[in-house]
C-alpha cells in the first residue's frame, strides 16, 4: 500500500539509483507487482535474500509482500556453516542470491536458489501479470530478521505489516521530501535500518542511492557525486567519514541531515562531526529490530542547543538518544518490573503499534504489550532517554552491579583515548573483575596507571579497571555493534583464572 501510494502521488520521481538513470516510483511499483506474481509462483513459504545492496532489495522486499510471503534477508558475512544453518531454518523458501553465494550454500532441502540477475530480469518482464497492491493482510508477517547471534544462536525477529506501516506512517510525512533529496544507504539489507530506509524513503518520496558495502572514501565520493541530502551511519562509520573530509577539506555541502544509531556514539565524535559538518542537521535514532526501527530521537535542534550550551546538564544531552516518539510509550523498570524514579537506571520497556517483540517459534519478552528491550537506561527530568548498554553486559563484582558504560564514559573523557570497551571477566575472588581495552587518540600513548588514576578519581575504586590493554582497534560487526563476546573470550584467556 505504501509503495502504491508513492507511485500514485509521485510516480515521476526517481526511487532508486542515479537521478538520470534510476527506477522511478512508478517503475518500482510496477516491477514490484510483477515480482509479487513471480515470487508467488515459486516454491517455498518465504523469500530470502543473501546479497549486497542493489535495486533487488526493494524489489524483493515489496515483491515478497505482494506474494504474501515473509521477506528474510540473511547475513552474507557469516561463515559457510552458519549461513547454511540459517538458510536451512528458513526453509521452505526461495533464496535470491548474489555472486558466489549459490556455491557456498550447495544443496539444502526445501530451498530453491534464484540468481539475483534472473530475479531482477523477471521483474522487467511485462508479460507477467502484476499482483494486486492492496490484497495484503496487515496481520501477516512482512519481514523476518535474524538477530546478530553474537551471544548465542540467532533468533528470528518477527515484524508484521502493521508494525512496519505504523512506524512509517507515524514518523514520516507522505511526499514530504524535496524532489532533489537523496539518501545514501550503505547499511546491509539484513539490518533493520536497511529495511526502514526503503520504506521511509519510498513514503517520503526520497531517492535511495545504494552502496554495496561501506568504505569511507567511496561513501564520501558518492555523497558528493549524487548530491546526497540524507544519510544514516553507525558510530564507527562516522569517525572514518570524518577522517576523509578532515584530510581533503572539501566537506559535504549537499548533506542536510545525518542520522546515526546502532551503538553508543562517543561524545568527542559527535562534537567533531558538528564542527566539520556545520550545514548538517544531526539526528540520533535509537531503536531495535523488534521495534521496527526508531523509538526515540535526539533531533537537530536538540543537538544544536546542547552543543552551544555551557550547562553540563544540557551539554550532556548529546550523550542521550533524545525523547521517545509520540507514537510509543517508554518506561524504565526495575528487576521486579516496577517503575523506577526519574534519573534512576533500570531496563528500558517500550510499547506501541510498531513494537513487535515477537520471535518465530518462541515467546517474545512482553508484559501487557510492553517489550523488555534488555537495554539499561534512564529518563531525566526533561524526558530525555539515556541508554547505558545491554543488561547482559553488566559486571557483577563482589555482588555489586557495575555498568560498563559508566566506566567507558569516564575513559572517553580522557584526551588520550579515542574509543574504549569495558568488559567483566571471571575472577575467583570477586566473581568478575573489570578489564578495559583502549584505542588511543592519534599520537597518544597513555600509560595504564594514568588511565586507572583517571577513573579512580571520578568513580569508586571498585570501578577502576584492574587491567587496561591498549590496541589499535576494537572488534565491531558491520552494523557498528561492539563484539563484547569476542573481547570477553580474548581477555579471559589473558587475565582470567588459570
Amino acid at each position: 500500500m505504501l509503495l502504491q501510494m508513492a507511485a500514485d502521488g509521485m510516480g515521476d520521481r526517481t526511487a532508486v539509483g542515479p537521478l538520470d538513470a534510476g527506477l522511478t516510483m512508478a517503475d518500482l511499483a510496477s516491477r514490484a507487482a510483477r515480482a509479487g506474481t513471480y515470487l508467488a509462483s515459486l516454491p517455498g513459504e518465504r523469500v530470502a535474500l543473501i546479497d549486497l545492496n542493489s535495486e533487488a532489495v526493494p524489489l524483493a522486499l515489496f515483491g515478497a509482500a505482494l506474494a504474501g510471503k515473509p521477506f528474510v534477508p540473511i547475513n552474507y558475512r557469516l561463515t559457510d556453516e552458519q549461513l547454511r544453518a540459517l538458510v536451512a531454518r528458513t526453509a521452505p523458501a526461495t533464496v535470491i542470491v548474489g555472486a558466489g553465494i549459490a556455491e557456498r550454500l550447495g544443496t539444502i532441502d526445501g530451498i530453491q536458489v534464484l540468481d539475483r540477475s534472473e530475479f531482477v530480469e523477471q521483474t522487467a518482464d511485462e508479460s507477467i501479470e502484476p499482483a494486486d497492491p492492496y490484497a495484503g493482510d496487515p496481520d501477516s508477517i512482512a519481514v523476518l530478521l535474524y538477530t546478530s547471534g553474537t551471544t548465542g544462536e540467532p533468533k528470528a525477529a518477527v515484524l508484521r505489516h502493521q508494525n512496519l506501516a505504523s512506524y512509517v506512517i507515524s514518523t514520516v510525512e507522505f511526499a514530504g521530501a524535496d524532489e532533489k533529496d537523496a539518501a545514501v544507504v550503505s547499511v546491509p539489507p539484513y539490518h533493520i535500518a536497511g529495511i526502514s530506509s526503503v520504506l521511509s524513503s519510498t513514503y517520503s518520496g526520497r531517492r535511495v542511492v545504494y552502496l554495496e558495502a561501506f568504505e569511507p572514501e567511496t561513501w564520501v565520493q558518492t555523497v558528493r557525486r549524487e548530491q546526497v541530502s540524507h544519510a544514516m551511519v553507525v558510530p564507527t562509520m562516522l569517525n572514518r567519514v570524518l577522517d576523509v573530509i578532515d584530510r581533503d577539506g572539501e566537506g559535504l555541502p549537499s548533506l542536510r541531515a545525518l542520522s546515526y544509531g546502532g551503538g553508543p556514539m562517543p561524545l568527542p565524535v559527535i562534537e567533531r562531526a558538528m564542527e566539520l559538518l556545520p550545514g548538517a542537521g544531526f539526528v540520533n535514532a535509537y531503536g531495535l529490530t523488534e521495534t521496527s526501527s526508531t523509538i526515540a530521537l535526539l533531533g537537530p535542534d536538540d543537538h544544536r542547543e546542547a552543543f552551544a550550551s555551557d550547562d553540563p546538564a544540557v551539554r550532556g544531552r548529546l550523550a542521550s538518544v533524545g525523547k521517545p516518539l509520540p507514537s510509543v510509550e517508554v518506561t524504565i523498570r526495575g528487576p521486579l518490573g516496577q517503575e523506577v524514579p526519574t534519573g534512576e537506571r533500570g531496563e528500558v520497556w517500550v510499547r506501541g503499534e510498531q513494537v513487535s517483540g515477537e520471535y518465530l517459534g518462541r515467546d517474545g519478552d512482553q508484559d501487557e504489550g510492553w517489550f523488555h528491550t534488555r537495554d539499561a537506561g534512564h529518563l531525566d527530568a526533561e524526558g530525555f532517554l539515556y541508554v547505558h548498554g545491554r543488561l547482559d553486559d553488566v559486571i557483577v563484582r563482589g555482588g555489586e552491579n557495575i555498568s560498563p558504560g559508566e566506566i567507558e564514559d569516564v575513559l572517553l573523557a580522557h584526551p588520550a583515548v579515542e574509543s574504549v570497551a569495558v568488559i567483566g571477566i571471571p575472577d575467583t575472588e570477586w566473581g568478575e573483575k573489570v578489564v578495559a581495552v583502549v584505542v588511543p587518540a592519534e599520537g597518544q600513548n597513555p600509560a595504564e596507571s594514568e588511565l586507572q588514576d583517571h577513573v579512580r578519581e571520578r568513580l569508586r575504586s571498585t570501578r577502576t579497571p584492574e587491567h587496561i590493554e591498549v590496541r589499535t582497534e576494537l572488534p565491531f560487526n558491520e552494523t557498528g555493534k561492539l563484539l563484547r563476546r569476542v573481547l570477553r573470550d580474548e581477555l579471559t584467556d589473558l587475565y582470567g583464572p588459570s
